[in-house]
Formats: structure tokens, sequence, C-alpha cells
């Protein structure tokens, strides 16, 4: 739909894996080596692993290719979900042997008439596993007995296990340790760098007629390693969005609005610092009530009580007068009256010091009512 638009030959994101657009990074030239070396030298049993989208299909067809130009023959099984009958059905099928398919005798001793003619010619035979992560212990276990299928001069079968890390989770359980000790070679696959992905897409887009790529420029490269983790897989996902995104908006060039509709699109996860996020990863609830229990508590300002301020002299009296009448009903005693006094002048009396507002708080309400009655003038 879009390969005259932009010039292309045939489509450069495809995901079927085709060996014409291996990208040859050092890790994939690497594990190549590693499974056709491993295959000359009859090592016996080969592991490669790699997480989803990596390319491991890729290595195994690009082996297949290999494997046809040298005239070896080999089986292929592509679904592991298979029981040790399903196994030897498959295995006597893969290798036409003229046998009993049903028959676990009659299979082995075709199979191994079969190795003992090609070791004869100087010929290896290859079995090929694909999603071995999937398989069954027993299954394993018939696959690991295989390998006793040998000569003085090596392994008469090259097994080759291919599937994700958790094949060598599995090889790590002590139930799989002898199978683990039979395995001659490992390789593993990773997502790429940055870098990787520009040259990656940069050489699709010169496979498929696009020798000298305008249609990604560096900063959308940048955004597309973010949101893909630099897996082969999503990166061609997401660069075949793109293209037809382009396309009918009639842009010979990929803009980061179009990344943004893309990622949105396909519910891509990612963390960016760049640009905001719009497929931002859930956020679990519990999380967020762990993270508001664990906030510190806001102080909260305690005032200081006010010092009281002393009582008047006249309020105090009241305040003291209620307090006598609330605790005593008795009446009060009228004092005596008091004797004349002298009209002559009296001499003025010393200065007194006056006693803190407590004291005389304390001192006015503890004194009697008589002598707080005013004395009668004469």
């Amino acid at each position: 739909m879009y390969k005259a638009f932009f010039g292309l030959k045939q489509n450069p994101f495809n995901l079927s894996p085709d060996p014409s657009f291996l990208y040859r990074s050092a890790q994939h030239e690497e594990a190549l080596a590693n499974l056709i070396y491993g295959v000359k030298r009859t090592k016996g049993f080969i592991a490669l692993t790699g997480e989803v989208g990596t390319g491991k299909t890729m290595m195994l067809e690009c082996l297949r290719d290999y494997l046809d130009a040298e005239k070896i023959p080999f089986g292929f099984i592509f679904n592991s979900q298979l029981t040790p009958p399903q196994f030897f059905e498959m295995l006597a099928f893969d290798f036409d042997l003229k046998c009993d398919h049903h028959s676990k005798i009659a299979v082995l001793n075709a199979l191994n008439a079969r190795l003992l003619d090609g070791a004869d010619r100087g010929v290896t035979t290859v079995l090929i596993v694909d999603e071995a992560h999937n398989l069954e212990w027993n299954v394993l276990e018939e696959i690991r007995l295989l390998g006793n299928l040998e000569n003085r001069k090596g392994k008469l079968i090259q097994v080759v296990l291919s599937g994700q890390p958790e094949l060598d989770r599995k090889l790590d359980a002590p139930e799989y340790r002898q199978l683990k000790q039979s395995i001659a070679l490992r390789c593993a696959l990773q997502p790429f760098e940055e870098e990787e992905t520009g040259r990656y897409i940069a050489w699709r887009l010169a496979q498929a007629g696009v020798p000298d790529q305008t249609i990604f420029p560096r900063e959308i490269i940048a955004e597309i390693q973010i949101r893909t983790g630099g897996v082969p897989r999503i990166i061609n996902v997401v660069c075949e969005n793109l293209l037809t995104t382009a396309y009918a908006m009639g842009s010979y060039i990929v803009t980061l609005p179009m990344l943004d509709e893309v990622s949105k699109d396909l519910r891509l996860e990612w963390r960016s610092s760049n640009v905001s996020e719009i497929a931002e990863p859930p956020v679990e609830v519990e999380e967020e009530v762990e993270a508001e229990a664990n906030e510190p508590e806001p102080e909260v300002a305690v005032k200081k009580p006010r010092r009281a301020r002393p009582a008047k002299p006249a309020k105090a009296a009241k305040a003291a007068k209620a307090g006598t009448r609330a605790k005593s009903k008795k009446p009060v005693k009228k004092a005596a009256p008091s004797k004349p006094v002298s009209r002559s002048k009296p001499e003025p009396a010393p200065k007194r010091v006056a006693p803190p507002p407590e004291a005389r708080i304390v001192r006015t309400a503890t004194l009697p009512m008589a002598a707080r009655v005013r004395k009668p003038r004469v």
C-alpha cells in the first residue's frame, strides 16, 4: 500500500522470519556461528535462548538454510506441546523413517540405523526443537536419551534446543542436571541498544529499496528504542504502523505525534523523561495507599496557653464572695461597731510593696466575709 509512496520494493518490516532481512549484529553473528560450529563438530546439545521477539526463529531459519545448502538431514519440531508418544511420531515423520510410527521401539531402531548409515558416509543428523521451554520433563528426558546414540568419533545426532529464558531456569532444576551437563554450547540473544536499533531500521529499509533512509529522524529512532525496549519484533510492528500512518497523512517523514498515536493504539508501556507519556504503565492502587501511609503526618502547631492576667481587687472580691456563698449557706455574722476614731491627723503609713498578682488573688479570696465589711462612719 505504501511501497510506491516511499519508493520501496518490498515490505521492510515483515514479521515473517526471512533470512534475507537478517541484521547481522555482533550477537546474532555469534549465535549463528555457534549453531553452525556445534553441528559441524558434532557437539551433541546446543541451547539458544532469548526473550520473546529477539530473533531466535530467525536464527533457526538461517540454520535450516545452511543445513539445506550442506545437504545435512534434519528434523524440525515446532510444536512443543507433545507427549512422549507424540514426540516419537513427529520424529519418525520428520526423518521419514520406514517403521511403525506408533511404536517407540520401532522408531528408535529405525532412527539408530539411519544415524549409523549417515556416520559411515560422514554425514551427521540434526534435530531442531523450537519453543523448548514448554517441553514436559518426560519429553526432555527422551530428548536427552537420544544423546546416547553415539560412536567413538562423536554424537550421531545433534540437538538444538531453542526457547525463552525459562528454558535456562528449567535446566537449573535438580531433575534436569544430566541434560544441563550434556549441553556443550550456549548462546543468548538480547534486545538492541539505541545505536543498534537505528542500524537495524536502516538495514531493513536498505534491503527493501531505500539505501539512505530519511523517513525516521534520529529523535524518532531514540523514542522507538525507548518505547519498544529494543526488541526487534516490536520494532517491526511499530515501524510498519508508522509507515502506514505517514502514508495516510501524506508525509514522507515520521513525526512524534504519529509515534504517540501508534504507541497508544498498540498499548505500549514505556518510561520516558523526554516527552509526555501517552501509554503509561498502570499504577496499582495498593502502592499508592502504601506510599500515603508511609508519608509523615503533618505537625500540628500547639498553641501555648496564655498566662492568666491578675484580676482586679473588686472582681476578685466578687469571685471570692460568690465562691464562699456556694461553699456554705450559713449566715454571715455582722461585725461589731468599731470605736470612734480620733480626729487627729494620722501619721502616714509606711509604703507597702505590692505583692505579686497571684498572692493578692489568693489572699483576697481567703479573707473572711466579716473582714471585708466597711466600717461605719462616725
